[in-house]
């Protein structure tokens, strides 16, 4: 694809809009939990029971991460998102996983390949961050 063709992500809510909006991304999270329920059972443990609510902040916190509506915040209030994850222990493998998981969840969805390569490359920013914060002694 001509690079002058692809939609300008990252700006404005050009990367929401390419993900589907509200519905295109609760649909990537949805098939990302089934996928990693199967596929890595150790890190789908790390959630609650009753996997709705984590089904829920993740779409929520997407649709103001890709640009668009800030969904968590209207619900959940403000994000710290190694806070939230500071009472796990996340290492370079989890880091992998999680993201194996969404690589595979976006392969599901009828996205560009330029919007999977997009994204996978910005979770990849605060998964290391998450690793760094919370993976304790873990020097990967």
């Amino acid at each position: 694809m001509n690079k002058s063709l692809q939609p300008p992500y990252g700006q404005a809510d050009a990367t929401y809009q390419a993900a589907g909006g509200e519905p295109g991304i609760r649909r990537l999270v949805d098939h990302f939990y089934d996928i990693m329920a199967v596929e890595h059972p150790c890190i789908f443990g790390w959630h609650p029971e009753d996997i709705s609510v984590s089904r829920d902040k993740l779409a929520r916190f997407l649709c103001g991460w890709m640009g668009g509506p800030r969904r968590y915040q209207e619900k959940y209030g403000s994000i710290s998102i190694p806070g939230v994850h500071a009472h796990l222990h996340v290492d370079a493998a989890a880091r992998d996983e999680w993201l194996a998981c969404m690589a595979k969840a976006l392969g599901k969805m009828d996205y560009p390949q330029s919007l999977n390569r997009y994204l996978l490359e910005q979770l990849a920013v605060p998964a290391e961050v998450v690793r760094k914060t919370c993976g304790k002694s873990d020097s990967a």
